[in-house]
């Protein structure tokens, strides 16, 4: 037996047991005649005690200690003199009678502290040192019980947890494929899915009703804080219901997540219409948490003469309370932040209402106190607020706009990562233009249904046709994101048709699916939830790196294992891939 409890749940209630524990050394402190250990596992830590009128073996084992060893101790539980009320075996330590070394270890690269000083990419190299830190560790608890509520609840609600095929068939649409090469098929390959989302609804097909899965899902596409090329889904689908169920169901987990993991009482989201999104916010995914809602500007502005306003196809802005205070340099660094490359706007227009009451532009060449009240009016300013202003393409402004409202609720404190606020955002367009291919493409996935009032629209309007579609968005953040699917052959036959598939290309891809429509297919939707982003979110991070535990770096690679790598001739040639012909 190497232990008898954990490192984490001794207390008082232990005092004069005889006690094994087993774990690594935190560290060790020798004040001359006391020499104090924290020893470390999963669970906790705990303080042990060695005094120099000990054995003189257990003394020198004592000296030989260093920071990571697996050590065993022996040892009886006393009362401490210092209490440490930080920490739940606070109240006690235990005096060693035995201490055997299990296994050295070489000094860590970074200190295995709650505060490191390992750099992102070395924690990475030696992630399963990082995993012994407690923020990161607690991360990864967090994500199990996380898991274990949602598979509750979905189970509460006759959801069954079915796995789908992870080696299926490369599909053109959406992000690009992970692909890999059959040996048993020369010269053809499989895909890792980017979603189990043919396989769910074939289910629903099937008659299963409702489905889920915590499952892994595969994307070959630029990496940033918040994606990597694999990642996990909370998939899910039912049948026989509209776009409300849908809604109820998942905003209940949503909910349900919130109240036993963070305790947090929620009434009913909101909901959103995506035009609305981005008229106001500029984003389909608006950051709710703060006000400062877009203000268009057009029927205020133009007609003095002033160039930047007139030619502009939108002039819109924002109220940043409180901020009138700010510097000419405060200024100046907003207006660099609008001008990077990333944002793109060419300048920034305020004006300030100042705590006198006066009415101070950047452009009061062009306008008068008397046009600058209908500013103020506008914006519904009062005595220390600064005014925000954009110019340009309608949609190119207010995303820029979008990225300037988000810097000013981050520069006044405004987007607390301890307060959540959910929004449903309903009703996105079907189709988007794509100038690069000259045709449209889905803006969910081709299976989404068009709201039916609008599928008249198809033909003569499709850009005018709104989806049956769906996200959840928290802080932000997009969440999850789902439909009512097509479950009509013709209709999917369209639907394929406006997105530039000609009938032998859908039969080739989506065959399957469309056979499997001819035998009673039911009405059905779902949605899917980035676990890893919900994880995140509840664990107050920006990054989703730190809620998984083994997780690639920002160009895609496991920088611990050293993958991807290169694989030798024989592989190639067993998988029918040719090998670089030297020139």
């Amino acid at each position: 037996m190497h232990r008898t409890h954990t490192c984490g749940e001794l207390t008082i209630k232990n005092l004069g047991e005889e006690v094994l524990l087993s774990g690594w050394v935190q560290k060790s402190r020798d004040l001359g005649g006391t020499t104090f250990i924290d020893v470390r596992d999963r669970y906790g830590l705990t303080q042990l005690v060695v005094n120099t009128d000990d054995e003189a073996t257990l003394r020198a084992k004592v000296k030989d200690l260093g920071r990571e060893f697996v050590i065993k101790v022996k040892g009886t539980v006393l009362e401490r003199s210092n209490k440490n009320p930080k920490i739940p075996t606070g109240e006690i330590e235990i005096k060693v009678s035995d201490l055997e070394i299990l296994n050295e270890a070489k000094l860590p690269p970074f200190m295995i502290e709650d505060e490191t000083d390992g750099g992102d990419e070395l924690r990475m190299k030696y992630r399963y040192l990082d995993l012994r830190r407690n923020p990161v560790r607690n991360n990864l608890i967090l994500r199990h019980k996380m898991a274990q509520e949602i598979r509750k609840y979905l189970d509460a609600q006759d959801f069954l947890e079915v796995e789908t095929p992870v080696l299926i068939k490369s599909t053109p649409e959406g992000a690009r494929d992970f692909v890999v090469p059959s040996r048993m098929n020369p010269g053809e390959f499989y895909a890792l899915p980017q979603s189990p989302q043919t396989f769910k609804q074939l289910l629903m097909v099937s008659g299963f009703d409702r489905y889920f899965q915590i499952v892994k899902c595969f994307r070959d596409e630029d990496l940033r804080a918040d994606r990597q090329p694999e990642f996990t889904q909370i998939d899910c689908e039912m049948a026989f219901i509209e776009q409300e169920d849908v809604l109820n169901i998942f905003e209940g987990l949503t909910r349900h997540m919130f109240k036993t993991v963070k305790g947090l009482e929620f009434e009913n989201f909101p909901r959103m219409q995506y035009a609305d999104a981005m008229k106001y916010y500029g984003s389909d995914k608006p950051d709710i948490r703060f006000e400062m809602k877009f203000v268009e500007l057009n029927n205020v502005v133009k007609g003095q003469g002033f160039g930047v306003f007139d030619n502009a196809e939108l002039v819109v802005g924002i109220n940043a309370t409180g901020a009138a205070s700010y510097t000419r340099k405060q200024i100046d660094e907003l207006t660099d932040f609008v001008k990077r490359p990333q944002i793109g706007a060419t300048g920034l227009i305020y004006m300030r209402h100042n705590e006198d009451g006066s009415l101070k532009s950047s452009v009061d060449k062009f306008y008068n106190e008397e046009q600058l009240q209908k500013w103020s009016a506008a914006f519904n300013t009062a005595p220390g607020d600064l005014v925000l202003i954009l110019t340009g393409a309608t949609d190119k402004v207010r995303k820029q706009l979008n990225e300037l409202r988000l810097e000013m609720g981050n520069r006044l404190g405004l987007r607390d990562k301890n307060q959540f606020a959910p929004l449903w955002v309903v009703d996105f367009p079907l189709l988007e233009w794509d100038e690069e291919s000259g045709r449209y493409h889905a803006m969910h996935h081709p299976f989404t249904s068009p709201k039916p009032e609008d599928i008249d629209l198809l033909d003569s309007k499709p850009g005018e046709v709104r989806a049956n579609a769906y996200d959840l968005v928290i802080n932000g953040t997009e969440i999850g994101g789902g439909s009512i699917r097509i479950h009509d052959k013709k209709l999917q036959s369209t639907m394929f048709k406006h997105l530039g598939f000609t009938e032998e290309e859908a039969q080739k891809q989506f065959g399957f699916l469309l056979e499997a429509f001819e035998y009673g297919a039911p009405p059905h939707g779902g949605i899917a939830f980035g676990f890893d982003r919900l994880v995140s979110i509840f664990a107050g991070l920006d990054s989703i790196r730190d809620v998984i535990a083994f997780p690639k770096n920002n160009s895609g690679r496991d920088v611990m294992i050293d993958s991807p790598s290169t694989i030798d001739d024989k592989q190639k040639k067993e998988l029918f891939i040719e090998t670089t012909v030297e020139q």
